[in-house]
């Protein structure tokens, strides 16, 4: 009886066990058969993501890493393959980033879509659809964070080349060039002090000089305006040029006179010069011309 016990009690463990493990296949089977697989495309380092880590969707864990390797054609590109719930609603404008577990720092594939496509994604496991992976905000953040080291190194060697000690002597030699110069020009401020509080009074001055220069040119057209009048002095002045350009006609016209009366008087002269008897007797004829009766040839003498 006692073997028999055993024999029942090792039965029942085998059926048992076997149940379990057709239990187990059964739900692997299942597993392979609800989920779709992707393959995710980075072009940047993947740190802390491993075989078998965590793929959520907003927060959501739908799946797993299957596994990761390089491109063969581009050793810069990495590929990772992954299996989701068939049910999960990717799209064409799907993409994967990189998130960490809290402190522990344990790296998981977040997926994520932006909404502008309707159009599912499809995918089969001869020929694998594929999901970008862009850089996540802390690698965003990191990225910078090196350029800004980067960029601070530089700065930092360019100021060692600036402050070397040749440049600080020039620099010092500057400094002291231009407070000599600011000294100057506090000399020159000083002499020129005096000048510019003057210049309240010069300005008076010249405003009492334009004012009567204004009272002056106010004065001359009162003047030029009395020689314009009618009957003023340019009038006046203009009358007398006329009488005396009359009288200077009446002039010439005696002297003219004059000049013909000298003339008479002259050939009377010589008249009497000639026949001084013509005064009592008058004139006498003229001797007869050639032709005329009493005429005598001077060479028949």
């Amino acid at each position: 009886m006692e073997n028999r016990a055993h024999a029942l009690a090792a039965g029942l463990f085998v059926i048992f066990l076997s149940a379990a493990m057709a239990g187990v296949a059964m739900w692997l089977s299942g597993d392979r058969l609800t989920r779709d697989k992707y393959l995710l495309v980075s072009a940047f380092p993947i740190t802390g993501l491993n075989p078998q880590a965590t793929v959520r969707y907003r927060g959501l864990t739908v799946g797993k890493v299957e596994n990761i390797r390089l491109d063969p054609k581009d050793s810069h590109t990495i590929l990772i393959q992954i299996s989701v719930d068939k049910d999960l609603p990717l799209t064409k404008s799907a993409y994967a980033q990189l998130g960490y577990q809290g402190l522990t720092g344990l790296a998981f594939v977040q997926l994520n879509d932006e909404g502008g496509e309707s159009e599912r994604l499809k995918t089969d496991s001869e020929n694998l659809a594929q999901i970008p992976f862009r850089p996540s905000e802390l690698d965003s953040i990191t990225t910078s964070a090196q350029r800004l080291l980067s960029t601070a190194n530089g700065l930092v060697e360019r100021l060692n080349l600036v402050f070397d000690d040749q440049n600080r002597s020039r620099f010092t030699r500057i400094m002291e060039n231009t407070e000599g110069a600011t000294g100057q020009m506090r000399r020159l401020i000083n002499q020129l002090e005096p000048g510019i509080k003057k210049l309240p009074g010069l300005a008076n001055d010249a405003s009492s000089v334009l004012n009567h220069t204004d009272q002056l040119v106010i004065g001359l057209n009162q003047i030029t305006t009395k020689l314009n009048q009618q009957g003023g002095t340019i009038d006046n002045f203009s009358q007398t040029a006329a009488e005396l350009s009359g009288t200077m006609h009446k002039l010439n016209g005696v002297a003219e006179g004059l000049t013909r009366n000298s003339r008479n008087v002259d050939r009377i002269l010589l008249q009497l010069e000639e026949q001084p008897g013509s005064l009592l007797f008058g004139r006498s004829p003229p001797p007869p011309g050639p032709g005329e009766d009493g005429f005598v040839s001077p060479g028949s003498h």
